[in-house]
Formats: C-alpha cells, sequence, structure tokens
C-alpha cells in the first residue's frame, strides 16, 4: 500500500477537523504534514474523483468534504487511492521451471493465491466496515486537542 492512502486519511481527517465552510489548498493541507504538495494534490484529486472531497478552483478554492465522514469508510479511501486491483497477483510461478511440464497439479487454483485471496477479502470486509467517523473519535480520544489545535493552524495561516 503506498504512503499515498496515510497521506489522504489524515487530510480527509483534517478536513472534517477543519469545517466544511473553508475549502483548503492542496498545498496547505500539506504543509501541515510537510509533504510534497504536487503529490499530495494527486492523492486529492483521486478523493475527489472518488467523491470523498470536493474540488473548487480559483482564489479561495480548495478542497473540502463532499460527504459526512459516517458516510466515508477506509475502504473507500483504500479504493480511491490504491484503485480496486488485488493486493497479491499470482503469475503461476508454478508452472515454470522443473514442473512445468505436468499440468496436473495446475487444474486447480493456486493455493497460495487462494489463501491470499481469503486474507484480502477479510482485510477488506474490515476496511468497508470502519467509518473514517469511527477513527475521528479514537484520534480524538487519544489526542482530545488536536481537532481545535489543527483548525487554529489552518485558520490562522
Amino acid at each position: 500500500m503506498s504512503e499515498g492512502v496515510e497521506w489522504a486519511l489524515h487530510g480527509v481527517l483534517n478536513l472534517a477537523w477543519i469545517g466544511p465552510d473553508r475549502p483548503v489548498t492542496a498545498a496547505r493541507l500539506a504543509a501541515y504534514h510537510e509533504l510534497p504538495a504536487p503529490y499530495f494534490n494527486k492523492q486529492l484529486q483521486a478523493l475527489a474523483r472518488a467523491g470523498i472531497v470536493t474540488s473548487t478552483s480559483g482564489p479561495r478554492g480548495g478542497f473540502r468534504l463532499a460527504r459526512p465522514l459516517t458516510q466515508v469508510t477506509l475502504m473507500d479511501v483504500v479504493a480511491a487511492i490504491e484503485g480496486p486491483e488485488e493486493a497479491f497477483r499470482c503469475a503461476e510461478i508454478r508452472q515454470q521451471g522443473p514442473g512445468a511440464g505436468s499440468p496436473d497439479g495446475y487444474q486447480k487454483p493456486c493455493a497460495f493465491a487462494h489463501a491470499m485471496a481469503r486474507a484480502e477479502l477479510a482485510w477488506r470486509r474490515e476496511l468497508a466496515r470502519q467509518t473514517l467517523d469511527d477513527v475521528r473519535e479514537q484520534a480524538e480520544r487519544q489526542a482530545p486537542g488536536a481537532p481545535e489545535r489543527i483548525r487554529r493552524w489552518f485558520l490562522n495561516g
């Protein structure tokens, strides 16, 4: 999984804490965590295509949430950034090398591919079960002052 997923998750949470009435530029969002703005902007554009954030151009433009955190799952963000492809791709290397001539063992799917597919399905289901609001609640319990500190930083800059 790329670092863009982490960046996108924090960016969305920061937008929630900043509030719905103030669009924030990609450069400003990136600056908070000292991230490269052009690359972070690509993550925000992917979130916009997925309908998680909206983008407004112009001097007072920027990004804001498109829907409440209760309606955005961790899987929504992962899929927006990483795409729908499976994490493990079986290339059927078992059919190469000395074993390549015995196809009777290849009638069934690769046992590794099967195990990885089961694990990925469980992982995706768990990500789809958790909303960003669930994570927001946990973050606020762990760092009660974070929302106000972030809001102040963005509003005073």
